[in-house]
């Protein structure tokens, strides 16, 4: 069996002599043997195991949690480390689309924050009516502000197809479609994965068709989004979002 030194174990694994010394440590990794000088020898077990290590690494897993995959690593069967390994990687997963969605959410708000800052005050002190204190997003635009805002669309004809076919395509991942009271369409999704495209695409269309109003939301029954448009552009809020 070829064995190797520390020195030779540091450049095949990426792990630096100082972190195999720490890991030898904390028992999660042991060397084979050692020369007749004491030095430290490892053998190929040692750079799968270590590769192992790495892997786990790169998805995230905490030194507590390695540990306790190491210890299922020890009993030689495959399926219970693939079984703990994969129950980790899932809780990972949900937490990091969690993560996600809060940060598209809120990438969302200060796209549509931004915008509004970059218009012209307001004549005098900072008020209800002003950008700096404006409502968030979220707020449904009431009717008789959405009536006095053109339907008009500045994207160039070339590009309408290709967005049209991505709300399509968006709208098609929806579980469900209602009416909204008032005017309008929510759609609902399952889960929380699609939050970032859906920011992506609101934040494009307000930037073409400012006549729509979008609000997004995120909770415990997944993704939702309202899309409210005047009355003249009920057409079109239909054929894009309510998927006829």
């Amino acid at each position: 069996m070829a064995t190797y030194t520390i020195g030779e174990v540091a450049e095949q694994s990426g792990f630096t002599a100082s972190a195999l010394r720490y890991y030898e440590g904390i028992g999660l990794v042991v060397p084979s043997g050692r020369t007749d000088a004491g030095y430290r020898l490892y053998d190929d077990g040692t750079l799968a195991r270590l590769a192992f290590i790495a892997r786990a690494k790169q998805l995230g897993c905490t030194l507590e949690e390695i540990l306790d995959l190491a210890g299922l690593w020890d009993g030689d069967r495959c399926g219970p480390v693939q079984r703990r390994f994969h129950e980790l990687v899932t809780a990972k997963m949900a937490a990091a689309e969690a993560s996600i969605a809060e940060l598209a959410a809120f990438r969302s708000q200060l796209r549509v924050a931004a915008t509004g800052l970059a218009g012209e005050p307001v004549d005098g002190p900072c008020s209800d009516g002003c950008a700096c204190v404006a409502a968030p997003a979220a707020v449904p635009v009431p009717a008789p502000v959405l009536a006095s805002i053109p339907v008009a669309c500045t994207l160039e004809p070339g590009e309408r197809p290709g967005r049209e076919a991505a709300w399509e395509a968006l709208a098609a991942r929806a579980s469900t479609r209602m009416q909204l009271p008032g005017g309008g369409i929510r759609l609902e999704f399952p889960g929380q994965s699609v939050v970032a495209d859906l920011a992506d695409l609101v934040a494009a269309e307000q930037s073409c068709c400012t006549f729509f109003s979008f609000a997004i939301t995120v909770d415990a029954r997944g993704t939702g989004l309202e899309v409210r448009a005047p009355e003249e552009a009920t057409p079109l809020v239909e054929a894009l979002f309510a998927g006829r």
